[in-house]
C-alpha cells in the first residue's frame, strides 16, 4: 500500500549518557557516525531551531541503528526524558515511506490519530539530512513513526557501511506487550501490512525489508529467555544480519569482554550490556 510502512527504518536507543552509549556500541563492533546535533521547528510552521538532542549511528546497508540522548538540559529534549523515567533503552521504532503526506491520508482513515508531517534534520555526510516524519500521536510504546528520507545520499555513504562485526542490515524488532490482539491490530493499520501468527506472536514481514514481532510477556520468554519488562510495552530487542556467520561479532564480542549467549544461528547480548534493548547478531 503506497505511502506506508514499506520497510524497518531505524530503531533508537535512548541513553542517559550519549558517549557512554556510543562507546558501549563501538565495543559491540559497531562504526558510528560523529554526533549530530538535531534540530526542527518547535511550531507548526516555525523556523528550526537546534533541540537539546543529539545521536550517533550505525549506518546499514538497510536500515540503520540510533543511539540518541541529551546533550543541554536546557533546551527541547525532543521527548527523551519522558522517555527516560519509564527506562533506558529502546523507546524509537520507525517504519520507511516513499510518501509522508499520502501517510498521513491512509493513517486518518484508517483511524490513527496522526498530527500531521512534522519536518526534522541533522547534520550528516557533509550536508545536512532531512526528514519528514509521521509520529503516532500518542503511542504507548514510545516514538513509533513513519519517517520519509528526502536526502538518503547523505546518511547512507559507502564508508560508513561496513563495521568491524560485520553487520550488513536491520532485520528484526520485537515489542512485548500486555494485549497482543489490540497492537496487532493497531501496527497492522500503521504499516498497511497484515499480522502472521507464529506461536503466540504477530508478526509483520514488511515488504521491502525487516520485520516486527509483537509478542506477551509469554511468548518473549520462548524468543529471549530470562528477560524481565522493566514495563509494559517494552521493546526488547532488535537483530541485525551479519555478512560472515557472526564470526567476525563473535570474535569482538569475546575479545571486548561483553558476555552473550548462542541461540542457533543468533548471537544474543543482554540488554544490560546492550544500552538497555537485547542486541542479536543474526548469521545471514
Amino acid at each position: 500500500m503506497p505511502g506506508l510502512g514499506a520497510c524497518l527504518d531505524h530503531v533508537g536507543i535512548v541513553a542517559r549518557d550519549l558517549a557512554a552509549a556510543a562507546a558501549l556500541y563501538q565495543r559491540l563492533g559497531f562504526q558510528l557516525t560523529p554526533q549530530a546535533r538535531q534540530q526542527g521547528p518547535l511550531a507548526e510552521g516555525g523556523a528550526s531551531v537546534p533541540w537539546g538532542s543529539a545521536n550517533r549511528c550505525a549506518m546499514l546497508r538497510r536500515g540503520y541503528l540510533e543511539i540518541i540522548g541529551i546533550v543541554d538540559a536546557a533546551l527541547y529534549d525532543n521527548g527523551l526524558g519522558a522517555f527516560l523515567v519509564r527506562y533506558e533503552g529502546m523507546h524509537i521504532l520507525a517504519f520507511g515511506t516513499d510518501d509522508a503526506d499520502a501517510a498521513v491520508a491512509r493513517l486518518r482513515v484508517a483511524g490513527l490519530e496522526v498530527p500531521g508531517v512534522k519536518p526534522m534534520q541533522r547534520p550528516a555526510g557533509g550536508g545536512i539530512a532531512r526528514f519528514r516524519r509521521v509520529p503516532l500521536a500518542a503511542a504507548p510504546e514510545g516514538r513509533i513513526q513513519l519517517i520519509q528520507r528526502e536526502t538518503p545520499e547523505l546518511m547512507w555513504q559507502d564508508p560508513l557501511l561496513e563495521h568491524p562485526n560485520r553487520a550488513l542490515a536491520l532485520s528484526e524488532a520485537v515489542l512485548c506487550v500486555a494485549d497482543i490482539t489490540e497492537a496487532a491490530a493497531r501496527f497492522s493499520r500503521l504499516t498497511g501490512v497484515p499480522a502472521r501468527p507464529a506461536e503466540g506472536c504477530a508478526i509483520f514481514d514488511l515488504p521491502r525489508g525487516g520485520r516486527l514481532v509483537l509478542c506477551a510477556v509469554a511468548g518473549l520468554s520462548r524468543l529471549l529467555p530470562d528477560l524481565t519488562p522493566p514495563s509494559l510495552p517494552w521493546l526488547a530487542s532488535f537483530a541485525v544480519e551479519t555478512a560472515d556467520g557472526n564470526q567476525a561479532a563473535g570474535r569482538l564480542l569475546s575479545e571486548h569482554g561483553v558476555p552473550y549467549t548462542i541461540d542457533g544461528k543468533r548471537l544474543i547480548v543482554a540488554p544490560e550490556a546492550a544500552g538497555g534493548a537485547a542486541c542479536i547478531f543474526a548469521a545471514s
